[in-house]
């Protein structure tokens, strides 16, 4: 695997669209999160606290909700959405990060509930049950011993990808809330739309990168699940504006030609590719069809002062995962 995602060109550009929460804003969002957190509400993955967060998310500032429909229906050519200042804590204090495999949230706070209220205006909430145990609100911290992993749990460098790329029904989108950042400030988001890249593709190569000549594996966060590993292609649908499968360390070129094809990729994704300093309060959205993403290296401290994120995925059709899903619940089994 390549150990940088330094751009190999000049056309790399640091760009996302970008919504800054006012002040008048943030005062209606923590009084939202309110409604969603206390004693008094049950977990975060019960269907009574999802149904009232349901309703709660209706009542986001306007300004906010005309932003979040507008990415829903086109996010543009970056694929990315970046909500800067949003509230993370309230009355509560925010705990040292956490460091165990497999983290989570159970309990409703401020930055659950917020981050939980803006992904049920993009789409439908779901997890899988084989990843962080069907949990909603995911941690995304560094763990001891996992440095290596090609995962949420890691800290080397994380390959552009896809979310579960492997998966069907993988999330149309990932939200990423920064709770605390990084203390050495090496670590950023990168992200790379193949909208972007497509231009400096030849026709040779998206013939073969649509065609059905890779293979993806599932990622360590999933376990020993074997996944779906039928031959697929990178780019589906209409070539004039594709969607796009494959992470760069689970896909596996087929033949020589799709080897080629897919490093060609890579080389465009990572030339277009923006890296993002996120900021507590800030939450990146990222269009998981047309978009890929990773994360530069860092070097945790483990003392809980690194760097802490939440993680929460949304789909847009919640009929079409029905068949994986007990209970017509949110979770993919």
């Amino acid at each position: 695997m390549p150990d940088s995602l330094v751009p190999k060109t000049s056309a790399a550009v640091d760009t996302a669209l970008v919504h800054e929460i006012t002040a008048d804003e943030r005062a209606e969002i923590i009084a939202l999160s309110g409604t969603l957190t206390g004693p008094r509400h049950p977990l975060i993955d019960t269907p009574q606290w999802l149904s009232t967060a349901l309703n709660a998310s209706s009542l986001l500032p306007r300004t906010l909700m005309r932003t979040l429909r507008a990415f829903r229906h086109d996010p543009g050519p970056q694929g990315t959405l970046l909500l800067r200042n949003l509230p993370v804590v309230a009355d509560e204090q925010l705990p040292p990060t956490p460091g165990v495999p497999d983290s989570v949230e159970h309990v409703p706070t401020t930055a659950a509930a917020v981050i939980a209220s803006v992904m049920l205006q993009l789409g439908e909430v779901i997890a899988f049950r084989n990843e962080k145990h069907g949990h909603i609100v995911q941690n995304v911290v560094p763990v001891p011993g996992r440095e290596a992993s090609q995962s949420n749990a890691g800290s080397t460098l994380l390959e552009l990808h896809v979310e579960n790329a492997f998966h069907g029904n993988r999330p149309d989108f990932v939200g990423l809330l920064s709770l605390r950042e990084d203390p050495t400030g090496d670590a950023k988001l990168c992200t790379s739309s193949i909208r972007q890249a497509l231009p400096d593709l030849d026709t040779d190569v998206l013939q073969v990168l649509a065609e059905p000549r890779f293979r993806t594996d599932p990622p360590p966060s999933f376990g020993a699940q074997a996944g779906n590993r039928s031959a697929h292609a990178i780019l589906q649908g209409d070539l004039a504006d594709p969607n796009i499968v494959v992470d760069f360390a689970a896909t596996h070129p087929q033949d020589d030609m799709a080897k080629i094809a897919m490093a060609a990729m890579r080389d465009a994704l990572i030339a277009r590719m923006s890296a993002h300093h996120l900021k507590v309060g800030d939450l990146a959205v990222v269009d998981n069809r047309v978009t890929v993403h990773g994360r530069t290296s860092f070097t945790p401290r483990y003392d809980g002062s690194d760097r802490w994120m939440e993680r929460v995925y949304a789909h847009l059709d919640n009929r079409r995962s029905r068949a994986d899903r007990a209970g017509g619940g949110p979770v993919l089994g």
